[in-house]
């Protein structure tokens, strides 16, 4: 086990939106870092960091590997596998083999065993395992991705989901990278075991916050609102499996019921600036591009 590892940060997601918007506000503030990945090739140059890998989630060997000489440990949650928390659970243990002292999780708001967004149970079944451990963390409770609409939206650039009047804090992934850098480059204890909510300025609903993606990109898209048996016909007649139209339908359904009608200044108590409008998102995905 190395023992080089005073403020060095392991950063794992870096070919991901929001873990290379991690990574590169890391590097802005000089600190050292590893960058964890499965295709370390496919990893940004950047000041101070490492590459390591290739390390999949599952393979703790390889993890142990790319995760020695980190005292921090910032795991960014892998795709929705159906052995999402073995694959967590995987990352954490090897961290904590060699001499990790502190997890940051970016986890969802609403998170809970009972919530109604199917990924949002994953990320409350990690939010446990780091907390028995007793390991030092923070986990961020992201509110949805105000980029998420643009990828859900089709060749038309409709989005079609029954999310029904419901509001949504939508937060852009360049305000939870600055938050969850910021902790991370603080080595003090006033984040420790804590949870923060990240949210997004304003509540929308779904037609409003795509109206403010159509402003903001000139591009027309819209939102077309189904029933639940709407949405699950037309989905079932593409040719999607069950968990993954159980997994689209959830996220409508969580802004429909209002499990995401929250909003926090956590963004501002912690980066001192107050959270970006969706309209001023730095970025924008592809229509068809949300998994």
């Amino acid at each position: 086990m190395s023992q080089n590892n005073s403020g060095t940060v392991a950063t794992t997601g870096v070919t991901g939106a929001l873990g290379s918007r991690i990574a590169a506000e890391l590097a802005k503030r000089g600190i050292p870092q590893l960058l964890v990945a499965r295709n370390p090739t496919a990893l940004p140059e950047l000041a101070g960091a490492q590459r390591r890998g290739p390390a999949e989630y599952a393979d703790a060997a390889a993890m142990r590997r790319a995760l020695d000489g980190a005292s921090t440990l910032i795991l960014i949650s892998g795709h929705p596998t159906g052995r999402r928390l073995e694959e967590h659970a995987s990352v954490v243990e090897a961290g904590l083999d060699v001499g990790v002292e502190r997890v940051l999780y970016v986890s969802l708001l609403g998170a809970g065993p009972v919530a109604t967004y199917r990924n949002a149970r994953d990320h409350w079944l990690t939010e446990q395992f780091i907390a028995g451990t007793g390991v030092r963390h923070t986990i961020f409770r992201a509110g949805f991705y105000g980029a998420t609409p643009a990828a859900l939206a089709d060749d038309d650039l409709v989005i079609s989901g029954p999310g029904g009047t419901g509001q949504a804090a939508f937060v852009t992934h360049a305000d939870i990278a600055e938050v969850v850098a910021t902790v991370a480059a603080n080595p003090g204890t006033e984040h420790d075991n804590a949870t923060l909510e990240v949210t997004g300025p304003e509540l929308l609903t779904l037609e409003q916050a795509v109206a403010k993606i159509a402003a903001a990109t000139g591009r027309p898209y819209r939102y077309h609102p189904e029933t639940l048996e709407e949405a699950f016909s037309r989905r079932w007649k593409q040719g999607i499996g069950g968990n993954q139209i159980e997994a689209w339908i959830s996220w409508y359904q969580a802004i429909a019921r209002g499990d995401l009608a929250s909003l926090t200044d956590v963004v501002e108590t912690v980066t001192g600036h107050p959270a970006t409008p969706i309209e001023s998102s730095d970025w924008w995905p592809e229509p068809n591009t949300s998994y």
